[in-house]
């Protein structure tokens, strides 16, 4: 048995599950750990495309280094912006993403992918696009994986 760490975020009645990627971004991941738990809101991207982000702008985090990042992540992955160029946050893209602000493209920390289907992450991101801020609930959790 390996025991695996889990990102938990929950949304109203949906809890959405990412298997932490501690091998390709191991301080990222210990940085999210310490932050953990977190209850914040759930919101629409401004510029990214299909996506929500959480802001962790508040938050203290430690200088980060670039690790297993991107501009473009895929659908159900969770990047962690420590805030090199912009706010801090976390970005959970639902479909297509191009992840920017204003100052230009940004790129994040891949941390975990999601382990849902196409149409769970467009009804998450469409709840926030037509009903707005959404609270969240972000906890890691320990499970046991059979890698055999």
């Amino acid at each position: 048995m390996i025991v695996v760490s889990e990102l938990h975020l929950t949304v109203g009645e949906n809890t959405y599950v990412a298997p932490l990627l501690e091998s390709e971004a191991p301080e990222s991941v210990r940085a999210l750990q310490d932050i953990l738990p977190l209850t914040s809101e759930l919101m629409h991207v401004r510029w990214s495309g299909h996506a929500t982000w959480i802001n962790i702008d508040e938050i203290d985090l430690p200088e980060l280094p670039r690790e297993n990042h991107t501009v473009y992540p895929s659908r159900g992955d969770i990047l962690l912006y420590p805030g090199y160029r912009n706010e801090q946050e976390i970005l959970v893209a639902c479909g297509p993403t191009c992840f920017k602000s204003p100052a230009g493209e940004l790129a994040g920390n891949h941390v975990g992918t999601l382990e849902t289907t196409r149409e769970e992450l467009t009804a998450l991101e469409e709840l926030t696009l037509r009903d707005g801020v959404q609270p969240v609930t972000a906890r890691i959790r320990e499970s046991n994986a059979d890698r055999s």
